[in-house]
């Protein structure tokens, strides 16, 4: 029997940075990972998370618990056929209702080969303090996924003050009194906490609030390539102007000065670069609602 963990959590919360450390743990117990990780996107950047050597799937433009169920299978099944390892981590986009993205692993055709440990989500600590500031469909999902957690990280605790650390464990704790909560930095959790996880039912499809992706709540996402460099306080400028409903970005941005596109992640108003020492694509993901109505600076 395969163990598999699904994590979940809303654009930007830190699933990638809890991946990366738990495949570090995983190797230092010689316990090999296989991983599956969608994204909405047409360019999966999270996959440079997974080290090489790690059987990897990838799932782009897409969600695993909308129309990717099948593709999930056939992933699933590839894997169980061709590649040699002890656990699967499920990476799900930031869009996917993580319930119906279990649903998708509980398959007849590989049933007795796995056992489904349960949903991780990563909530961002600052974000639910903000929820109120989401648009009710977004906010809607964000709370879904921490509803439906077994194992839920109250991520990014170092960015609050000790008051708004405990109000944010009581309010997690009374929306979700099953889950385990531990705060979080950087998504880091012990291997044990995660080994000892055992979800005790099969979904509940009754249970499910639909997230509605695609109709009432038009998350998307949006490939945009450069063709210029920018200064980093031109790019900032832009950053500032751009509406709430753009949730995250992330990409390869091409900066004056510097040889190769800086490394970009945005989320919530929050802007991170970082050097990169190969020349990568200047290209960038965006991810919200309505962003194809978004002007891009220098673009559009």
């Amino acid at each position: 029997m395969k163990d598999v963990y699904l994590f979940s959590g809303f654009l930007g919360s830190g699933k990638t940075s809890m991946l990366t450390d738990v495949i570090r743990q995983l190797k230092e117990q010689h316990i090999k990972p296989a991983v599956i990780i969608n994204e909405l996107g047409k360019l999966n950047f999270d996959s440079q998370a997974v080290e090489e050597g790690i059987p990897l799937k990838e799932m782009l433009e897409g969600c695993i618990c909308c129309s990717g169920a099948e593709k999930t299978e056939a992933q699933i099944q590839s894997l169980l056929h061709d590649a040699d390892f002890d656990i699967l981590i499920i990476e799900t986009t930031g869009a996917a209702h993580p319930v119906e993205a279990l649903d998708a692993v509980y398959s007849p055709l590989f049933a007795d080969r796995l056992n489904i440990k349960g949903i991780v989500t990563v909530a961002d600590s600052k974000l639910w303090l903000n929820r109120a500031s989401l648009s009710p469909q977004a906010r809607s999902l964000f709370m879904e996924q921490i509803r439906h957690a077994h194992l839920l990280l109250a991520n990014k605790v170092d960015l609050l003050t000790e008051e708004e650390q405990a109000q944010v464990v009581y309010e997690l704790q009374s929306f979700n009194p099953q889950a385990f909560i531990l705060q979080t930095t950087n998504g880091k959790v012990p291997l044990a906490l995660l080994q000892n996880m055992q979800s005790t039912a099969q979904v509940d499809k009754e249970e499910i609030i639909p997230a509605r992706i695609g109709k009432s709540f038009n998350l998307g996402s949006r490939l945009v390539e450069f063709n210029r460099s920018y200064t980093q306080e031109e790019f900032e400028a832009w950053i500032k102007e751009l509406p709430e409903s753009v949730y995250r970005m992330k990409g390869y941005v091409p900066i004056e000065g510097i040889k190769n596109p800086m490394l970009f992640q945005y989320a919530y108003g929050m802007v991170q670069w970082l050097p990169e020492f190969i020349h990568m694509p200047a290209k960038l993901v965006i991810i919200g609602e309505d962003i194809q109505q978004i002007k891009v600076v220098g673009i559009d």
